[in-house]
């Protein structure tokens, strides 16, 4: 094609190969062409041009064609030029798309998930997985991952097939139930037992925390439920930065037998007595 080629040429004989196919394409023009009717443009000749010198100079030979010679007989010995299915071939080959070697497939990928607790998530570390092709592996956990992030190893998945690379292994980090706190994305979440004085009198209590225990106010009155922010006491995240931790208070009463606390709860009820669902309806 002239767009593809370089030969200063091939415009035109790109040109006269279109003209060729438009006669040998077409059963009536070809007829008309052999028996000298047109010309090698499709043209009607002249009308003192000689049939049979036509048919002497070889068919479809004449101006025009000097490059092309058609042989739809199947036969080839003895002639000159090329066929018009070896033309065409040639001239249209660099619009087709070249057929290249298939590449062996690479190997397939494979899963898996990993449990960490909460003090490898905020810090990281290295901890084992077991992938499920039984490989056993130590892996780097970075700093700060969350439920549900994705770690990929290369080249640990299925073998790829002759030379071509093995698949990855993809692990799930989940991280597993904490006995004192709840996860809400970078969110922690405690219940704090507090005495019952402690709630009335106001205190000053150890709070536990991923770091160590820090000192936190209970307020005077504090009622039961009662939640209190401790502000970057929560998760990591990579950007320096923590979540919070929520302390909820949770009164706990003292023994049963404590006859003390129910005299006094008798005398309260007698002088001050209230109502703690009036709006409930």
């Amino acid at each position: 094609h002239p767009d593809n080629s370089k030969d200063p040429k091939a415009k035109d004989r790109f040109n006269e190969a279109t003209q060729a196919y438009d006669i040998v394409g077409d059963e009536k023009k070809r007829a008309a062409f052999d028996r000298g009717e047109i010309d090698a443009e499709g043209k009607p000749r002249h009308p003192g041009f000689d049939p049979r010198a036509h048919r002497a100079q070889g068919g479809v030979r004449q101006p025009g064609f000097e490059h092309f010679e058609f042989n739809f007989g199947g036969g080839r010995p003895g002639q000159q030029g090329a066929e018009a299915g070896d033309i065409f071939a040639d001239l249209f080959s660099s619009a087709r798309p070249r057929q290249t070697a298939r590449q062996p497939s690479r190997g397939e990928d494979i899963e898996a998930e990993l449990a960490i607790d909460l003090a490898l998530a905020a810090k990281g570390g290295t901890t084992r997985v077991e992938l499920p092709t039984g490989r056993t592996l130590d892996i780097k956990i970075p700093v700060a991952v969350e439920d549900g992030q994705l770690i990929r190893l290369k080249g640990q998945g299925l073998p790829g097939a002759a030379s071509a690379p093995a698949g990855d292994a993809l692990i799930t980090l989940r991280l597993e139930p904490h006995p004192l706190f709840r996860v809400k994305g970078r969110d922690l979440h405690l219940d704090l037992p507090v005495t019952l004085y402690e709630a009335v009198l106001g205190a000053r209590v150890q709070v536990p925390t991923l770091t160590g225990a820090v000192e936190m106010s209970v307020p005077a009155g504090a009622n039961h439920n009662r939640a209190m922010r401790l502000r970057g006491k929560g998760l990591p995240n990579p950007a320096g930065t923590a979540g919070d931790l929520y302390v909820t208070f949770s009164i706990v009463l003292p023994p049963d037998d404590n006859g003390e606390l129910v005299l006094a709860m008798q005398r309260l009820r007698d002088a001050a007595p209230y109502d703690p669902r009036k709006n409930l309806g």
